[in-house]
């Protein structure tokens, strides 16, 4: 089950409370004040893993609550400190405040740390009150208590490329042929429910991720169709790839399709525009002796100074072509990053 969207609630551990307490023993009348300290309460830690692709597992434990910390004892015995509890979420999840929706972290690489809610400190015993003008104290701390707060976890899917388009244009196909990724494919719309990466192996030396998003159409931002579910994993890709059908079995425009996903991500997001962009036509090898459509994106490609290149992800043809492309695109944004950078 993929899950990228949860609300959980989060209850770190109350700090234990402190001991009033006498040290009392033979031949030793006022031993003086020994309660201990409380524990502290365990927090609850977010951890960034790899092996980690879905926040499946707080749909099913949405209320996550850490062990409190045990209370003083007598003869200036601390408390045990609750046990932190520390939760893997995928690269690539949002942590946000549900009460103001501010972004309290982003996890954008592995092994990152965000600690999530504090558990509370643990009270003072009596033995820590203890001066010279006052010996013996009788009064003690109780433990605060530990934070509470309910969240709002989202994922946004890392990849470097992305694949975009209508439903059935043949992004799946090309993923599998690219990946060992195995996204389900069949001849109706919406086959593919949830998005799927794949990491294609060039040499020993390059790899890029690649990114199946579903299927977009008309009004997707407004949350027609799966658009809206699935578009904000299109913001996390570094090039956008449009795959558009251009076999004469659709009667649609393969023109008016590119255009349509185009104000698809501009009223989602208008900076999806700025990012490196690829256009591939698909299913070239339907074609008739009529290929008016497809000179026809060629040239609004031309014209856009967008890439341009045809293939047909089901027979293989033009998937070395396509390869060298996104590879090409890809080193020409990485240079780009890091001229900002400097």
């Amino acid at each position: 089950m993929f899950v990228d969207q949860v609300r959980i609630f989060l209850q770190a551990g109350n700090g234990g409370n402190g001991c009033l307490s006498f040290r009392r023993e033979k031949g030793i009348p006022r031993g003086g004040p020994d309660g201990g300290r409380g524990g502290n309460g365990g927090s609850v830690y977010f951890v960034s893993d790899e092996s980690v692709d879905s926040l499946v597992y707080f749909r099913f434990h949405p209320l996550v609550k850490a062990r409190r910390g045990d209370h003083g004892k007598g003869g200036n015995r601390s408390g045990r400190r609750g046990e932190d509890l520390y939760l893997k979420v995928p690269v690539g999840t949002v942590v946000k405040d549900e009460a103001d929706d501010a972004v309290l972290f982003d996890f954008t690489q592995p092994n990152q740390t965000f600690c999530a809610a504090e558990g509370g400190l643990g009270g003072r015993g009596n033995s820590s009150f203890a001066s010279s003008t006052r010996q013996a104290p009788r009064h003690r701390e109780e433990g605060k208590p530990g934070e509470e707060k309910y969240l709002f976890l989202e994922l946004k899917l890392i990849a470097d490329i992305g694949l975009v388009g209508f439903p059935n244009t043949g992004k799946s196909t090309l993923i599998t042929k690219l990946s060992a990724a195995r996204p389900r494919i069949a001849d109706y719309p919406f086959t593919t429910l949830s998005p799927h990466l794949g990491v294609v192996d060039v040499d020993d030396n390059c790899s890029f991720v690649i990114a199946d998003i579903p299927g977009l159409i008309e009004g997707a931002y407004q949350g027609h169709g799966l658009g809206i579910q699935f578009l904000r994993h299109v913001e996390r890709t570094r090039i956008l790839a449009h795959i558009i059908d251009v076999s004469p079995y659709t009667e649609r425009d393969p023109v008016s399709d590119y255009r349509i996903i185009k104000e698809e991500l501009r009223s989602f997001n208008p900076d999806l525009l700025n990012r490196a962009q690829v256009m591939i036509a698909n299913k070239v090898d339907l074609l008739t002796e009529n290929r008016s459509a497809l000179d026809r994106l060629r040239a609004m490609a031309h014209e856009n100074n967008i890439p341009f290149l045809t293939m047909s992800a089901l027979k293989g043809t033009g998937l070395k072509d396509v390869v060298s492309l996104l590879i090409e695109t890809l080193r020409k944004v990485t240079e780009d990053e890091k001229k900002e950078s400097l």
